[in-house]
């Protein structure tokens, strides 16, 4: 699974390798693809300072991959197995500030930027939390006051706070392997797939056209449409884009080192739900402010309140299908929240394996970027949690 990344080799590339937009979030091109969305589709560019960057400190250990790791089917494997049977193309271990661990893969660099998929949505809640801690932005308030254009779709009635945790009543379908849900028309309304006849041109044209399925305000259902809401929310409540929005507020603050870029749709919207694309360091510097309570950049207080929520929020998550896969978990201001036996960790997860972990007992983070053939696998997922998990309790002890 560490096979080089031979896409789209030659001048031009043989028929057999191109990657197009019919074709980039399917085997065996996804490992291509999330290292180039520049070449496959329009991005607006997310600046780091230079002159701001934050140093990381490296004392590499060379243990952290023999760590044992028991996976969902019951087997034992090391942290490395894991790691090497899960399509890894970036890794990167923090423990107290210090990288333990740090691996890229297939061709990867510690300079090569990686689509995040839906981790970008976590970075798009930061940028909410900041806001509203800057009084720009209300969470209580309806999405309508922000965005008057959806008062006749299915966005009517529901607050900003109902789509931060993915509590809104909309009709919208997350289901990848169904070529007719609606995330599936959504990507070909933001130019993520090619287009249909009849389909809406643009993300938000798209969010207008959504209808209702039950009550705002009830169980969590994950629905990406909810944080591009949000995002166009962010963005007419601030009078800003959010790739300038991220930077100033968060990627510039915590001093990353390379630009990070985002994707946008036809008409130069940004895909605020997964569209973000950045180097594992940055990735890793993230993590480490979500660990530090902010860093002084985002709100303490925003963290707090996720990370201990009211008791509705774990309801609302406890009578679904996630909680079959993470139990007791529950999801918050666009993070994921998982128990272990170290006390319960922060999560931000994009299809094909992206992830970042942070374990506050045990002062750690990881990152992992990954080229997973299929959006979705369980066993990859809770054997990488478990990885991180067992990683940080052996460092701590």
């Amino acid at each position: 699974m560490e096979a080089t990344d031979d896409r789209m080799t030659g001048f031009p590339p043989p028929d057999d390798t191109l990657v197009d937009l019919a074709g980039w979030q399917d085997p065996p091109n996804v490992r291509w693809a999330f290292r180039h969305m520049r070449e496959l589709m329009p991005t607006h560019a997310i600046p780091a300072d230079p002159a701001t960057v934050s140093p990381l400190t490296t004392a590499l250990d060379p243990t952290v991959e023999a760590t044992p790791v028991t996976r969902l089917d019951g087997s034992t494997t090391r942290a490395g197995g894991v790691f090497a049977d899960t399509w890894t193309d970036a890794l990167i271990v923090l423990h107290d500030g210090v990288i333990v661990e740090e691996q890229y893969l297939a061709g990867m660099t510690a300079h090569t930027p990686h689509l995040l998929m839906s981790v970008s949505k976590s970075i798009v809640g930061c940028v909410a939390g900041i806001l509203a801690d800057r009084g720009v932005l209300d969470p209580m308030a309806p999405v309508t006051t922000y965005v008057p254009e959806v008062a006749r779709s299915g966005y009517d009635g529901a607050t900003v706070r109902d789509l931060l945790d993915m509590r809104t009543g909309v009709a919208f379908s997350e289901t990848y392997q169904a070529v007719d849900a609606e995330v599936r028309v959504m990507e070909r309304s933001m130019g993520w797939r090619p287009s249909l006849d009849g389909d809406p041109v643009g993300t938000y044209r798209y969010l207008t056209t959504l209808g209702t399925a039950a009550d705002h305000g009830g169980p969590f259902t994950y629905r990406s449409a909810d944080t591009d809401m949000l995002g166009w929310v962010c963005e007419r409540a601030a009078g800003t884009r959010m790739a300038d929005l991220v930077s100033s507020l968060v990627w510039i603050p915590m001093g990353a080192e390379q630009d990070a870029d985002i994707t946008c749709d036809p008409v130069g919207s940004a895909v605020h739900d997964g569209g973000i694309s950045a180097i594992a360091r940055d990735l890793v510097r993230f993590g480490q402010l979500l660990l530090d309570d902010g860093a002084q950049v985002v709100p303490a207080q925003w963290l707090t309140d996720a990370w201990q929520p009211p008791l509705a929020v774990r309801d609302a998550f406890a009578g679904t299908d996630n909680e079959a896969v993470l139990p007791g978990g529950w999801y918050r201001n666009q993070f994921w929240f998982v128990p272990t036996q170290r006390g319960t960790a922060l999560v931000c997860l994009g299809i094909h394996g992206q992830m970042v972990y942070v374990q506050r007992a045990t002062r750690t983070v990881g990152v992992k970027l990954s080229s997973w053939p299929d959006p979705q696998n369980t066993a990859y997922l809770i054997d990488t949690l478990r990885a991180f998990g067992a990683i940080g309790a052996r460092l701590d002890a």
